[in-house]
């Protein structure tokens, strides 16, 4: 019998005020909600993407997501799920499947899926551009709109517009990755058929730069800067929040160090600390993380070789390739060949990276800028308080329809709501409702990670000191455990330090400079995680389900990235273990 894991612990009332028409937007066949108690007869897990959850302004991501998914899965149509769909636990996102049971639509998608993949991978450098040229049209209208001036209603014409380009940026983000994931399954099915090891295959499809790397180099090019112009002490001497005023009040080279890095912030700086969570200020906005992080790379020694990574990159992957070659022979060779010469173009492994500067990490910031400005024109209390009305409620405000001084009580509570369960991401349950021996789709299994190890851990005993996960980066690395439930706080990272979190998206990528190792929950051979650390050449386990339950900071551990094996050898509580 499957077991059933109860949803009680989620069922809250959720946001003050709330009612089901704040959620009535687009959608194809199931839209989000809070949970109810009927939601335990399917399979609900929680996101790793988001764990700060969402404010009620950043319910239209939700939305959008799962619009977004749905709209995929219909189009290509993969994979065998018609998207997914979300539930929220207090502000926490959990996602699941959409069914699809019908005998006759599962025919009629695996038909169109073999008619519409091969004009899309003929034509996937074209079609990205025209999606990049899209994408770059709107975020610079967006990124250069003047506030100062507008009234109410043309600010809430600009929240229409940027909430409408936040939607079109998802249906172009899963647009791509669905047929890009599809794509790599048919390589995938062909070396697990043949005997060539499936957990290469990302492997085979590394050794090229994205928009992420390129970041990352910027920022080392600032930490050269920095020691040039002998402005190290200054970063030494201060923390993160401070850094920026003791560089303007240094002057001399420090201004001249500053200028550089407002330079840096124009091209690189709009970006967030987590993936379309607009209650998370951009790098512009708010310094403190880039200043932080840069002062971790300049305590940190030497800089990162990027081109040396690069090229052990491409000759461990030109390795790999050959190796699979050597085992295969007739047919099985040759549509390894033509796969791999598709895939090596429309690169998952590659764009997964490089979306994220366009879309993840950029397109949401105009709702946020949005809201802050609505904000002030209110006299709002808290910075962000616009961002905890609901779109419908937010609009009426602006059009006029309704005064704000009557919503500003219940939006003040639903902060307070919002805030009492930042405290609370490691006390929620990983997964809720009926959960399965496995899951078929593939989205589940190579970008969440949902391996047969993946359940195997959520059984497991609560004392274990041994955790098995998917060997992502080879390697074996010893060192102190540094558990992070978001990335708000990433320039507290120390050099050395094993990252044990849920998982990582790329705004995380400059901790991978300093880490020793990387430890995720969630996450399968295609995500963030595994992807880096393969690119920075650290060892890393995905997929544990459990680590942020079982591992806390300070705990020595052994981190074995070949064999996917994390062991826990020493408590820092000093406890036997």
């Amino acid at each position: 019998m499957a077991e059933v894991v109860s949803v009680d612990s989620l069922l809250d009332g959720w946001y003050p005020g709330w009612k089901p028409e704040h959620l009535d937007n687009n959608w194809l066949r199931m839209r989000p909600r809070p949970f109810t108690k009927e939601d335990e007869d399917s399979f609900w897990f929680a996101d790793f993407h988001w764990p700060r959850g969402f404010s009620p302004l950043g319910m239209m991501f939700v939305a959008d997501a799962a619009w977004g998914t749905q709209l995929a899965a219909h189009q290509l149509p993969l994979p065998p799920a018609g998207g997914l769909i979300q539930r929220m636990g207090g502000p926490f996102l959990y996602e699941g499947e959409v069914p699809i049971t019908s005998e006759w639509e599962i025919g009629n998608r695996a038909a169109r899926i073999e008619k519409n993949m091969g004009p899309f991978l003929m034509n996937f450098d074209s079609i990205w551009d025209e999606r990049k040229w899209e994408l770059d049209l709107g975020l610079q209208y967006f990124e250069s709109y003047e506030f100062d001036g507008k009234s109410m209603g043309q600010l809430g014409q600009y929240m229409l517009d940027a909430t409408r380009f936040q939607q079109r940026a998802w249906e172009i983000h899963f647009e791509i990755m669905y047929p890009l994931l599809a794509i790599y399954l048919q390589l995938y099915g062909v070396c697990a058929a043949n005997g060539v090891d499936p957990a290469n295959i990302a492997k085979m499809l590394q050794g090229r730069e994205h928009k992420i790397t390129e970041t990352d180099r910027a920022m080392w090019d600032l930490v050269d800067e920095a020691r040039r112009l002998d402005v190290g002490g200054i970063f030494a001497a201060n923390e993160a929040p401070n850094i920026r005023g003791a560089l303007a009040s240094a002057g001399g080279n420090a201004s001249i160090w500053l200028t550089k890095f407002d330079d840096f912030l124009q091209i690189w700086g709009h970006r967030t600390e987590g993936i379309s969570d607009i209650n998370i200020p951009s790098w512009i906005e708010d310094n403190t993380s880039p200043l932080g992080q840069l002062k971790n790379f300049i305590g940190s020694g030497e800089r990162h070789d990027f081109d040396a990574h690069l090229a052990h990159s491409i000759e461990e992957r030109d390795q790999v390739v050959e190796e699979a070659r050597s085992k295969l022979s007739g047919e099985a060779l040759g549509a390894f060949n033509e796969l791999l010469g598709i895939c090596q173009v429309a690169n998952f492994a590659w764009w997964n990276e490089e979306h994220n500067y366009y879309i993840d990490l950029r397109a949401s910031i105009p709702v946020r800028t949005g809201a802050l400005a609505i904000g002030r024109e209110l006299g709002v209390d808290r910075v962000d308080e616009a961002t905890f009305m609901f779109m419908p409620e937010l609009m009426d405000v602006c059009n006029g329809n309704e005064s704000y001084a009557n919503l500003r009580s219940m939006v003040q509570e639903r902060c307070a709501y919002y805030d009492s369960y930042q405290s609370k991401r490691s006390e929620i349950p990983k997964v809720v409702g009926t959960v399965p021996e496995k899951v078929e789709d593939p989205v589940l299994i190579e970008i969440f990670g949902m391996h047969s190890h993946y359940f195997n851990g959520l059984k497991a005993d609560a004392h274990t000191t041994e955790l098995t996960g998917f060997p992502a980066s080879a390697g074996v690395y010893t060192g102190r455990a540094r558990v992070m439930v978001n990335a708000m706080e990433l320039f507290e990272l120390e050099d050395g330090e094993i990252l044990v979190t849920e998982a990582t998206s790329p705004n995380w990528t400059p901790a991978f400079a300093i880490i020793g190792a990387c430890v995720c929950d969630g996450g399968g051979s295609l995500t963030h995680a595994a992807t880096v650390s393969r690119e920075y050449g650290i060892p890393c386990v995905v997929g544990t389900s459990v680590a942020t339950l079982r591992i806390k900071t300070g705990d020595l551990l052994e981190v074995d990235g070949s064999k996917g094996v994390v062991k826990i050898l020493e408590r820092a509580s000093g406890e036997p273990v």
